[in-house]
């Protein structure tokens, strides 16, 4: 229908056995828009994903996605969506380009049809001078772009991400980055479950931080950031003694501390009169810091003032 959020979920928890993975998530997704999921490992992102692409049901509360209703509609949901998930689906004994033309016949595209639109995907993803090569000979990121391609071979209404770019090097992160952007020009809602703060920053028109199965913000980048101090003083210390009195002191106040590299950081304005003042405040013996540095505010300053700890914490719970 007109004017229809592309996902619309209320009040989605659900648990495996006797573990809460998610507790109560609500999302509205505009049409064409992209939007985040960000937060740590075991957070529920990947739980949500599942329930909004109809691969398992939650416990309680309702989604629809791209207008169907994600359990009583489930055959019309994927007929309107793709998914890549964290780990490629390609068939290893393949070419690329065999493992689009198989997936355009399934999706029952004519030969003719399927082979044009291969042909499209691989100029498309710049994958055209592998093309003819099997999938066990390519590298992860060249994995990644032909996983991409391949859920795009018909155009979904709506396209999910869960961590696509997760394991890859820094040059194929910004490679895929460009695709997804180029995706998003054209239309595609995408929704992008990750846990890299840069990925959600440069991509997404809105972001959701979650943690222990809930929302605990939504917005914009910039106005996320808005939510705590616009800047951070880096503080390194000069040995663990002094930097275990500063912690103490500052209590709270104390952010992203790290006693092994003997540094942490605290809340400024970005003006130098604060920043003076703070560097006497907290050092006045001028013997205690070694070094100092003033940062723009991040997504993980962001998720730290909310939760307590930082998206990239290493919280195993299988599954979720």
């Amino acid at each position: 229908m007109p004017g229809e959020p592309a996902i619309e979920a209320t009040g989605l928890t659900k648990s495996y056995g006797s573990v809460p993975v998610l507790a109560g998530i609500d999302l509205h997704v505009p049409p064409g828009s992209v939007f985040s999921l960000l937060g740590p490992n075991g957070a529920g992102k990947t739980t949500t994903v599942r329930i909004l692409t109809t691969l398992t049901s939650p416990d309680a509360g309702s989604a629809r996605v791209a207008g169907h209703d994600v359990v009583r509609d489930r055959g019309l949901v994927r007929r309107s969506i793709s998914l890549t998930g964290q780990d490629t689906a390609l068939d290893e004994a393949q070419t690329g380009a065999e493992n689009l033309l198989m997936i355009g016949r399934l999706c029952r595209l004519s030969r003719r049809a399927a082979a044009a639109r291969a042909a499209e995907l691989l100029a498309q993803f710049d994958l055209g001078d592998v093309g003819t090569r099997r999938i066990s000979t390519y590298s992860g990121g060249l994995r990644r772009r032909l996983d991409l391609a391949a859920s795009l071979v018909v155009r979904p209404a709506v396209l999910f991400l869960d961590e696509p770019t997760t394991g890859l090097d820094p040059r194929s992160r910004a490679a895929m980055w460009t695709v997804l952007s180029d995706l998003a020009r054209s239309g595609v809602t995408i929704f992008l479950t990750t846990q890299y703060l840069e990925e959600a920053d440069k991509l997404a028109d809105r972001i959701a931080l979650v943690d222990g199965g809930r929302i605990v913000a939504e917005g914009t980048a910039t106005q996320l950031k808005q939510q705590v101090s616009g800047h951070r003083l880096g503080l390194t210390l000069t040995d663990r003694a002094a930097f275990d009195a500063l912690a103490a002191h500052l209590g709270d106040r104390a952010l992203l501390p790290d006693r092994e590299r003997l540094s942490l950081s605290v809340a400024t304005d970005g003006s130098a009169g604060h920043i003076r003042a703070l560097l006497d405040t907290l050092d006045p013996a001028r013997t205690a810091v070694a070094r100092f540095a003033v940062h723009s505010t991040t997504l993980d300053d962001v998720f730290l003032a909310l939760t307590g700890h930082a998206t990239t914490d290493d919280k195993e719970r299988a599954g979720v």
